[in-house]
């Protein structure tokens, strides 16, 4: 019988002795400092028909987005390979009834559950700015648990082939691009048409346009596009994790 659930249980006995406040203090502030820069201060120097308030509106989405990739790679990255790694936490794991696929699909949970209590957080400041504009953004909510389990399991995977902490720089030269260039502060039609498909391709433009669709209240096909893709990404992330974590615990 599967006892992911038990990884989580432990994750959260630890978190209440420490300072679970952190979490949404951690997810909420980085975002909301661009929010407030560049949604709201370079917003009130773009023309457009709804000015600052528009163009922030339009950005808010695009950092809750964000907020929930960069606290699921966070909690899959850093803690998971102090444990993989250094305290061989997992090698007393499988010792137990416990199975690889346990172990790998407990943690991926566990980062869904602090992940979105981070974008829960930041989604709550940008209702109470009035940045949201559709009752459509209460599925902001599962899309966010989405978005959040999608990336918990890339990092999943991607933390079993990192051997060395600082190796993990190599991955804010993947995030931080992304961040930048997946139409967080402007649309895809900027970009030249060859640039576009490559664009689209990215795990957090796929997010923004999901989560961008619902707080604006502006539906359209690519949405589902978005889901499929998450739901692809998540269960590949999955697999790929299990399966290497097999080889590093297993004889």
């Amino acid at each position: 019988m599967p006892a992911a659930h038990l990884i989580v249980l432990r994750h959260l006995w630890v978190l209440r002795k420490g300072r679970p406040w952190n979490l949404a203090v951690n997810g909420v502030f980085e975002p909301f400092l661009y929010l407030m820069s560049i949604g709201v201060g370079i917003g009130q120097l773009i023309d457009g028909d709804g000015g600052a308030i528009a163009y922030a509106a339009y950005v808010a989405p695009a950092l809750l987005a964000t907020s929930a990739m960069n606290s699921a790679i966070s909690e899959t990255t850093g803690s998971v390979w102090w444990r993989l790694r250094f305290e061989k936490f997992y090698d007393a794991i499988v010792t137990t009834p416990l199975t690889v696929r346990d172990i790998a699909h407990g943690e991926i949970a566990a980062s869904v559950l602090r992940s979105t209590l981070s974008a829960v957080c930041f989604l709550l400041v940008i209702t109470g700015f009035g940045m949201v504009h559709s009752w459509w953004a209460l599925l902001a909510l599962p899309a966010c648990v989405l978005v959040a389990y999608a990336f918990s399991a890339a990092g999943m995977a991607a933390i079993t082939v990192i051997r060395e902490f600082h190796h993990q720089q190599y991955l804010q030269l993947v995030m931080l691009p992304m961040f930048l260039f997946a139409t967080t502060f402007y649309p895809l039609s900027v970009y030249p048409q060859v640039l576009r498909p490559v664009v689209a391709a990215l795990p957090l433009y796929q997010s923004i346009e999901l989560l961008r669709g619902l707080t604006t209240g502006n539906l359209h096909p690519g949405m589902l596009v978005a889901v499929g893709y998450l739901l692809a990404m998540a269960a590949l992330g999955s697999w790929l994790a299990t399966r290497r974590l097999s080889r590093l615990l297993l004889p």
